[in-house]
């Protein structure tokens, strides 16, 4: 069998006294897009950050590549090939968009996609017309295209979007849906967290539910649209 690209297993992580994860395990393979899907609250964004580092497990087991990196600092995990898009998008307002690519600029990494500025420009156009643009002068949409770019400058050969469609413009949207599955077409690994089961649906290959930080479903997106009943039940508004 050949060996995932991550693995989660019992992992338990807290805010304060607050249980936030409850033993959570899922795996995902080398070029695949996996939806980590579920409701407000209901532990996406905190299982991306234990992957992170940025909030550290209590228990439980994350490894990358066959890799252990639960208790690794943050750089260090990113330095290992993980690329990390959170929802509050974070750009260098005062720097243009060729600056914010050139600080984020890492390396080649055996087994990873090489980035450049231009390859970035022929994925998204956009960012290419106004490269000398400040990043505070930048729509919600351009500022999300634009962070994950940067990410993309470290060679990552896994990417966790959390929230990647939240609060953007239908046609961004589309945009993003077709940003991704190019990125599989690179052979990246991606994990999104999303709410949007009509976005995850065009991207992703396989879904896992999560409900109150617990896994309460994991299967391909077919299954999932086929299971009214788990939709109903964990997706639901």
């Amino acid at each position: 069998m050949t060996q995932p690209m991550l693995e989660i297993e019992g992992l338990n992580a807290y805010y304060g006294r607050a249980h936030i994860l409850h033993g959570v395990g899922f795996s995902m393979g080398r070029g695949e897009v996996l939806a980590l899907m579920g409701r407000n609250g209901a532990g996406k964004s905190t299982t991306m950050k234990a992957v992170m580092g940025l909030v550290p497990p209590q228990a439980g087991r994350v490894t990358f590549e066959g890799h252990t990196i639960v208790g690794r600092e943050p750089f260090e995990i990113a330095r290992l090939g993980i690329g990390y898009v959170p929802e509050e998008r974070r750009v260098f307002s005062e720097l243009s968009v060729m600056e914010n690519l050139s600080v984020a600029q890492r390396p080649k990494r055996e087994g990873a996609p090489h980035w450049t500025p231009e390859r970035l420009f022929q994925l998204f156009p956009n960012l290419g017309r106004m490269r000398d643009r400040p990043g505070g002068a930048m729509s919600g949409g351009e500022q999300q295209m634009l962070t994950i770019a940067r990410t993309l400058m470290g060679n990552p050969k896994l990417v966790l979007l959390d929230e990647p469609s939240e609060g953007l413009a239908p046609v961004i949207v589309e945009e993003m849906a077709k940003t991704i599955l190019a990125l599989k077409g690179e052979g990246l690994s991606v994990l999104i967290s999303e709410q949007n089961l009509h976005f995850a649906g065009s991207v992703a290959d396989r879904a896992t539910i999560i409900e109150k930080g617990l896994i309460r479903f994991t299967g391909t997106m077919d299954e999932l649209k086929a299971d009214e009943a788990v939709r109903a039940q964990y997706l639901s508004v």
